[in-house]
C-alpha cells in the first residue's frame, strides 16, 4: 500500500536520510565552512535509531558526526519552542569538547565541536537571517578567542518565499516540505536533493519507520500541548492574582475585566472568596 510521504523535519525520517554518507556531506558542505579535506571521512557516531536496540527510547534524537580532522558536529531539529533551548545546547557542547581528552592528556587534542540546530519555530528574535553563527569573541574588538565552540541556527519559517540560491536554502526548503508536489519541484533544483526526495520516496514505504515518525510526531503534539496548557494556566494565575489587587484597591469589576482578560463572573468568583479556578 502507498503511504503519505513522509516529512524529512521528522527528526527520525532526517536521521535516517543522514545515513547516506553522500546526503550527509552535502547538507554539512551547505551550512558549515570546514575544510574540504575534512570531509573526505565522516562517520556518524550513532547511526541507530529508537527502537532498533532493546535500551532505546523516545527521547532527543539528533545526528552525531565526527570528521576527518577530528571535529564532532551534532544535528538537531526542535520543531517547537523548548525553555533554555540555547543553554542547553550549549551544556551538550561543553560535554562533547570535555569528552575528548582524558585525565593527563593534552588540551591540544581538542577538536571543534560544532552544534546545528534546525528549528520549526524562530529561536533568535534579534535577526532576521535564517541562517546564524555563534562563535566565542571579542564583540568589541572582533577578535576571534576560539573556534572550538561553533552553534548555527537555521530556523525554517525564516525562509525566503521563493529562496535564495544557495544550497543550504534547497536543503533547508527540502526539510521544511511536507507535500509530495513540494518535492517534486525542489528535487528539479539540485541533484543531492533530488536523491533525497528518492530516498524520502523509499523510506516513506519502510513500515517500521513509518509507525516510528508518527510515534516522534506524536511526542512533538504531546510535549507542545503540555506546554501550552502549562503557559495557559500560568497566565491565568496572573490574570486572577492582578485582578485580586485590583479589587482589594476597589477598583470597578468591569473595569477589571477590561484591565485582565477575566470575564465579570470569574472576578465575581473571586470577589465571593470562591474557589480558584484550574
Amino acid at each position: 500500500m502507498r503511504r503519505e510521504i513522509l516529512k524529512p523535519r521528522n527528526d527520525a525520517v532526517f536521521k535516517h536520510l543522514m545515513r547516506d554518507k553522500r546526503l550527509l556531506v552535502s547538507f554539512l558542505q551547505s551550512a558549515l565552512d570546514l575544510p574540504p579535506e575534512d570531509y573526505s571521512e565522516v562517520q556518524l557516531i550513532d547511526p541507530h535509531l529508537p527502537g532498533e536496540r532493546p535500551e532505546s527510547k523516545l527521547g532527543i534524537l539528533d545526528v552525531k558526526v565526527t570528521t576527518a580532522q577530528g571535529n564532532i558536529i551534532d544535528i538537531e531539529i526542535q520543531l517547537n519552542p523548548v525553555p533554555e533551548m540555547r543553554e542547553r545546547a550549549i551544556f551538550y557542547l561543553s560535554g562533547m569538547i570535555r569528552e575528548q581528552v582524558r585525565r593527563g592528556e593534552s588540551y591540544r587534542k581538542v577538536k571543534r565541536a560544532i552544534c546545528i540546530l534546525i528549528t520549526g519555530y524562530e529561536e533568535i528574535h534579534d535577526s532576521v537571517r535564517y541562517h546564524n553563527k555563534y562563535m566565542l569573541y571579542d564583540p568589541d574588538s572582533g577578535s576571534l578567542f576560539s573556534r572550538a565552540m561553533e552553534v548555527h541556527t537555521l530556523e525554517l519559517p525564516k525562509l525566503p518565499e521563493e529562496g535564495d540560491g544557495t544550497k543550504l536554502c534547497a536543503w533547508l526548503e527540502f526539510i521544511r516540505a511536507s507535500r509530495e508536489e513540494e518535492f517534486e519541484m525542489l528535487a528539479q533544483k539540485d541533484p543531492d536533493i533530488g536523491l533525497a526526495v528518492v530516498k524520502l520516496k523509499d523510506l516513506s514505504q519502510d513500515e517500521r519507520l513509518y509507525e516510528l515518525a508518527l510515534a516522534r510526531e506524536k511526542l512533538e503534539w504531546d510535549i507542545a500541548s503540555r506546554e501550552e496548557g502549562a503557559e495557559k494556566r500560568g497566565r491565568e494565575a496572573a490574570q486572577r492574582a492582578i485582578a485580586q489587587n485590583l479589587l482589594k484597591l476597589g477598583i470597578p469589576p468591569g473595569d477589571i475585566a477590561q484591565a485582565t482578560g477575566l470575564s465579570q463572573a470569574e472576578i465575581r468568583q473571586l470577589q465571593d472568596g470562591g474557589p480558584n479556578r484550574h
